[in-house]
């Protein structure tokens, strides 16, 4: 099947109302954000039986008709990895499309493995190799190639069928509700407004800063997101992660020891010194109850934390699922300390995995290495302690 190329209001009008009936709607995008804060929209595919659609929203000038269908609750849209293409719709529209069935999610909710890439998992499903040549493509440029339009439509085309296989093997597991409940968390809209008091969480390498230091950072980070927003540029153009943790564990007070951190620029010392330096000053002095380092759990709790993944990861085989789409181990660790799953967990995950982490934790269970079976035909399945299989 062809892709239709869609580059003015009359042809996306007309594609929009023949997709009113579709019984699902195959989506993905192409975008460039390389120089900018926010996402901008190069491209949009759209998949249903019968049609595949490459939309220029470089060209189309009035996407009305696609929000009002994009929108409609009563059609189903699929993506894979959906969160970027939601933001993406959100930031241009303030709304999500939904109800959204997320095929990476789904991928994990049976046990394909977690986090697959798109092209992993039209392999494994479907058995075909997807090209790569086009994947670093300037998708801004015009015009685009016929290559590029059959590179992209490929991302819906591959889409639909994955789609029919894992919504058919979720309903016969009885797990539809499981991607249902994530996919109403994926449309809340607070997930996608950029959100400045939050940002320093996504910075690496603050494990051993003091209280102090991470309320720093966090004043920081929030000074730099802001910035971003509002200048539409990245936030590591402005100050990369690295510079902003060296001054929040140095927490410099006077210009010549802001000077002394390596690689902060020349332009942003003389354009930004001495707002750092009042940042620095005005988060040291009061640090947030919430930034304060987690007492550690000592050896007993990290052995706890480690029946807890074992147990964890067994449930996981037995089910089906990967280990990672029930809980993580800042989770397991919140458990170990003594807050109950109920409290932790969210949703589904409860009901899936907290009776089996309560019970460890209780001592009502216990694990145990199977005996390795004589040479020959295994007879036993032998697990080690974490619950995987050994060699």
């Amino acid at each position: 099947m062809d892709p239709i190329y869609i580059d003015d209001d009359r042809a996306l009008a007309d594609l929009c109302q023949s997709l009113r009936a579709a019984p699902y709607l195959a989506l993905d995008t192409e975008f460039m954000r390389e120089r900018t804060y926010f996402p901008q929209l190069c491209l949009i595919q759209l998949g249903a039986p019968g049609t595949i659609a490459c939309i220029d929203p470089l060209r189309v000038g009035e996407l009305s008709p696609l929000r009002e269908l994009l929108l409609d609750p009563g059609i189903e849209k699929v993506l894979h990895a959906a969160h970027q293409d939601l933001e993406l719709f959100f930031h241009r529209w303030q709304a999500v499309p939904a109800p959204v069935f997320d095929t990476q999610l789904a991928a994990s909710l049976l046990g394909h493995g977690h986090q697959l890439g798109y092209a992993a998992l039209v392999q494994q499903l479907l058995g075909t190799s997807l090209s790569k040549a086009h994947s670093r493509a300037d998708w801004s440029r015009r015009p685009l190639s016929a290559a590029e339009l059959a590179y992209a439509a490929d991302d819906v085309r591959y889409l639909m069928p994955v789609y029919e296989r894992l919504r058919a093997e979720l309903a016969a597991r009885d797990r539809l509700d499981w991607l249902q409940a994530e996919a109403a968390l994926a449309a809340e809209p607070g997930r996608y407004r950029p959100d400045p008091a939050q940002a320093w969480q996504r910075i690496g390498r603050t494990g051993s800063l003091k209280p102090a230091s991470l309320a720093v950072l966090q004043g920081l980070a929030a000074w730099r997101e802001q910035q971003a927003v509002d200048a539409d540029r990245p936030r590591q153009w402005l100050l990369k992660d690295d510079i902003l943790v060296d001054i929040a564990r140095r927490l410099p007070q006077e210009m010549s020891q802001l000077q002394r951190i390596r690689n902060l620029p020349e332009a942003t010392l003389r354009k930004h010194g001495q707002t750092l330096l009042t940042l620095v000053e005005r988060h040291r002095q009061v640090p947030a109850p919430e930034l304060r380092a987690r007492a550690p759990l000592g050896p007993a709790g990290e052995a706890a934390v480690d029946l807890l993944n074992a147990t964890l990861r067994l449930e996981a085989a037995r089910l089906q699922i990967a280990p990672q789409a029930l809980a993580g181990r800042r989770e397991l660790e919140a458990l170990a300390a003594g807050h109950p799953p109920a409290e932790i967990l969210d949703g589904w995950r409860v009901a899936a995995i907290g009776p089996a982490l309560e019970a460890a934790l209780a001592g009502r269970t216990a694990l145990r290495i199977a005996p390795r079976p004589p040479a020959g035909p295994a007879t036993a399945e032998l697990l080690d302690i974490a619950g995987e299989e050994t060699p």
